[in-house]
């Protein structure tokens, strides 16, 4: 009877042992694929703009410095490696800067803001935008759930023993928490 009690309890241990660490896992495995939408999401804005980019040239000459800068920072963010999340960020934040300069490029082009193209491209980009930002939440919740398992025992132990670490969370640009200026003069 005793090597029965024994029997079970280290089999207890092992399967709670097994579902912790698949438990964690799981939690990695959410956080990873929660990173690739956010790069599926920037793959597709970089795939968008070159199409914005020449159909707005013919309209706005003079721009050519937010062109070349979109271009520039888009350039970057496809060269940068697979694992270096928090630089593509960096860089995806001055994109979106760069490209609120060609929306805004629309007002003072009447005929611009009347191409189908352009009006087709603006939407695309927005609804990227707005996916990115989605994505975003979702990899800062997956990585939330990650990190809390990694605190909390009796996982913390587990997580130790595998050498798992915290991941980092995604984190809005000081300059977009920054009150926006509204002036009417």
């Amino acid at each position: 009877m005793f090597w029965i009690v024994v029997i079970v309890i280290i089999a207890l241990l092992v399967f709670g042992y097994i579902a912790l660490y698949n438990g964690l896992q799981t939690a990695k495995v959410y956080t990873e694929e929660s990173w690739s939408q956010i790069d599926v999401q920037l793959k597709r804005r970089n795939d968008l703009i070159p199409n914005l980019v020449e159909t707005t040239k013919g309209y706005a000459k003079h721009e050519r410095e937010t062109f070349a800068q979109v271009v520039q920072l888009r350039n970057q963010l496809v060269s940068l490696p697979n694992d270096a999340h928090q630089k593509k960020m960096e860089i995806s934040n001055q994109l979106s800067d760069s490209l609120k300069s060609i929306f805004a490029l629309a007002e003072s082009y009447p005929d611009l803001k009347a191409n189908q193209e352009f009006t087709k491209l603006m939407e695309e980009l927005t609804n990227t935008e707005n996916k990115i930002a989605y994505s975003r939440q979702l990899f800062n919740s997956s990585a939330a759930s990650f990190n809390q398992k990694l605190m909390t025992f009796p996982s913390n132990v587990i997580a130790k023993v595998h050498g798992m670490t915290k991941v980092g969370y995604l984190e809005v640009p000081a300059q977009e928490k920054e009150t926006p200026k509204v002036s009417f003069e």
